[in-house]
């Protein structure tokens, strides 16, 4: 199955600022789109932006303007700047891949990795 690492998570002030990362197979990562989910104890998992393999984006509303997805299509590596954050956003956040079915892709996610804990401080 497909392995995901995320990295890049840990402890601020709200205002501060963190950059995500998540390591995977450049094959795989560069056939469909990636994302990134978030989830806080208590909470349903929330699909916070996505980015397709030509590079188009999505966010969700309460990220955006804060947020900033990108990918290294020759590394295998997903990105989330995350900017003026809240204490809203704490949570564990996961990357995931965009699921392909013959020589489409689905608008399906999954395959997310363990996690990277982000907790902001009031």
């Amino acid at each position: 199955h497909v392995q995901l690492v995320e990295s890049g998570g840990g402890s601020v002030q709200a205002g501060g600022s963190l950059k995500l990362s998540c390591e995977a197979s450049v094959a795989i990562f560069t056939r469909c789109g990636m994302g990134w989910y978030r989830q806080a104890p208590g909470r349903e998992r929330e699909l916070v932006s996505t980015i397709t393999k030509d590079g188009a984006t999505t966010y969700v509303d309460s990220v955006k303007g804060r947020f900033t997805i990108s990918r290294d299509n020759t590394k295998g590596t997903l990105f989330l700047q995350m900017n003026s954050l809240k204490t809203e956003d704490t949570a564990v956040y996961y990357c995931a891949v965009e699921l392909g079915s013959g020589t489409s892709c689905t608008g399906h996610f999954g395959y997310w990795g363990q996690g990277t804990q982000v907790t902001v401080s009031g």
